[in-house]
């Protein structure tokens, strides 16, 4: 099975999972994804958020996602428990569809390494 093909079947089974655990089977996008993953790296699980605050969710989730890459690094949690990541590089102007598939990795890979598949 190629890389691009095995990718393909665990994203399905990611989203398939999530959408079946938060979305009562709606199928769930990349951006709701990442909105969920923000709100498990922040720990506060029940409690609602503004506009603003579901923006810094989804930066959480993408620094958190993007930290085995080599792009970011925790560099503080602050009093209210938000943790905060410092750059280390620059990310690479990619193409819509190539961000698409770095984020689907990193997400494929995060929920491998939570063993929320494998």
């Amino acid at each position: 099975m190629s890389r691009d093909e095995q990718l393909k079947e665990r994203w399905d089974l990611v989203v398939k999972k999530l959408s079946n655990q938060f979305a009562d089977g709606d199928i769930l996008d990349l951006d709701a994804i990442i909105y969920l993953i923000g709100v498990q790296e922040l720990g506060q699980l029940n409690r609602t958020y503004k506009k603003d605050q579901k923006l810094d969710l989804m930066h959480i989730a993408i620094c958190k996602l993007l930290i085995p890459y080599g792009y970011y690094e925790l560099d503080f949690v602050d009093d209210e428990g938000w943790p905060h990541y410092k750059a280390l590089e620059t990310l690479p102007h990619l193409k819509a569809g190539e961000q698409s598939v770095l984020m689907k990795e990193a997400i494929v890979n995060y929920f491998i390494e939570t063993e929320f598949i494998v």
